[in-house]
Order: C-alpha cells, then sequence, then structure tokens
C-alpha cells in the first residue's frame, strides 16, 4: 500500500493542486463584491493564510510579498504570516525531498533532460555540504532540482528537515518584512502602475527579462565550470 502511494506521489500532488485550484475558482465567482480586482482582494482577505501556506509550497515570492502588503493594512499578522509562509516553503521542498527518495524511477524519467543540473547538484552538495540547502531557494533553475536530488543520495532526512525548515522561515522573513515595512511605498508604486500600466509594462519587462537572463548565465556558467 505504501510502496504504491509512493509509486503515485505525483499524481495525487497533482490532484491536490487541482482541487485547491478549483476552490479557489469556486470562492473567486462567489465572493460578494463587484470587479474582478476586488473579488482577488476578498479571497486574499478571507483566505489568506490558506493561500500563503499554498503558494508559499510552490515558493512564490510574489505570494509572500502581497502577505506582507496585507500584514502592512492590518489585515493579516505579520508574525503568523512568516511563520505559515516558513511552513509552505518548508513543505514544497520536503515534498521534492521525499519525492527523490521515495520515487527514484519517476525522477529518472521524469527529469530525463535535467541530468546536468542533478550532477551539479551533487557536486555543489559534496563540495559545499548543508549550506546548499540553505541557499537554494535562491538559486534560479535549481530550486526544485536541488531538493530531489539529495533525495536520491542518502543525506539524512532529519538533518535536511531541520535546515530546510530554519531556511524556510528565514526566507519567508526575508522576503515579507520588507513588503510590510516598505508597504506603504509599495502601495502607491502599485496605484501608479495601475494608473500608467503603458509606462510601466516596457520596464517591467525589461527588468525582468533582465533577471531571467542573468541568472540563466549563472546557471550555465556553472553547468560549464562542473562540465570543465
Amino acid at each position: 500500500m505504501l510502496e504504491k502511494l509512493q509509486n503515485n506521489s505525483g499524481k495525487i500532488l497533482f490532484l491536490v493542486v487541482a482541487l485547491f485550484v478549483i476552490f479557489l475558482g469556486y470562492n473567486l465567482y462567489q465572493a460578494p463584491v463587484e470587479g474582478l480586482e476586488n473579488k482577488f482582494i476578498y479571497l486574499l482577505k478571507t483566505y489568506g493564510y490558506i493561500i500563503l501556506f499554498a503558494w508559499s509550497i510552490l515558493e512564490g515570492e510574489a505570494g509572500l510579498i502581497m502577505a506582507g502588503l496585507l500584514s502592512h493594512t492590518g489585515d493579516m499578522n505579520l508574525y503568523l504570516a512568516v511563520f505559515v509562509a516558513g511552513l509552505g516553503g518548508f513543505a514544497g521542498d520536503q515534498i521534492y525531498f521525499y519525492t527523490g527518495r521515495f520515487n527514484k524511477s519517476y525522477v529518472h524519467k521524469k527529469f530525463k533532460g535535467q541530468r546536468r543540473k542533478f550532477a551539479l547538484a551533487h557536486l555543489l552538495l559534496v563540495k559545499y555540504g548543508w549550506p546548499i540547502i540553505f541557499i537554494q531557494r535562491y538559486m534560479y533553475g535549481m530550486r526544485t532540482i536541488i531538493p530531489i536530488s539529495i533525495g536520491l543520495t542518502r543525506y539524512s532526512a532529519k538533518m535536511f528537515a531541520f535546515i530546510n525548515l530554519i531556511s524556510a522561515w528565514v526566507w519567508a522573513a526575508i522576503t515579507i518584512v520588507p513588503a510590510w515595512y516598505f508597504g506603504e511605498e509599495i502601495l502607491v508604486v502599485l496605484k501608479w502602475v495601475k494608473e500608467h500600466w503603458y509606462y510601466a509594462a516596457p520596464f517591467g519587462i525589461i527588468i525582468g527579462g533582465s533577471i531571467i537572463y542573468y541568472f540563466h548565465s549563472v546557471t550555465k556558467k556553472k553547468e560549464k565550470n562542473f562540465e570543465g
């Protein structure tokens, strides 16, 4: 029975995510306010911590920034938001870790084209040890690969969970707290962007593209160094 659950863990996770999306969609449609933006804000205020936890499993910084803004406006508690977001980030990486630990055949089949990244992740773990677990959330293109690759090894599950939990809370704090502290300034900028989106859109595309290009280049450089 346990082996069957392990072999179907990917399908189970997909089903849980699908049900959650349906739940959010239904409540978004039923929200007792007018306008999509107002409905979305209502949903965040009503189910904020649930959404934050689920969003953090996917390690989306946008959800944490939103939590910081809601904490600034008093619709969420700052300390509870950091705690919940940290638990979500922790849960997400634990899922990846145990996917590697108990579903090796699935990983080798699903991530067949990512062998270089898995090899790089293993090399980083051997070379640097536990700090890689702590900082992997900030490594573009490796955030999923590293926890799975560690699960494939004999690395201590208890040690991974401990470092992962501390790392997740730090990640949540350094994302949510600044958004809470500079909440008024961020809200002013968001209001300006909403009113002048035709000016802001090109800058957003350029900045976002530059960030993605930078992290992609760094990852490629590490892979070349590994091959060399």
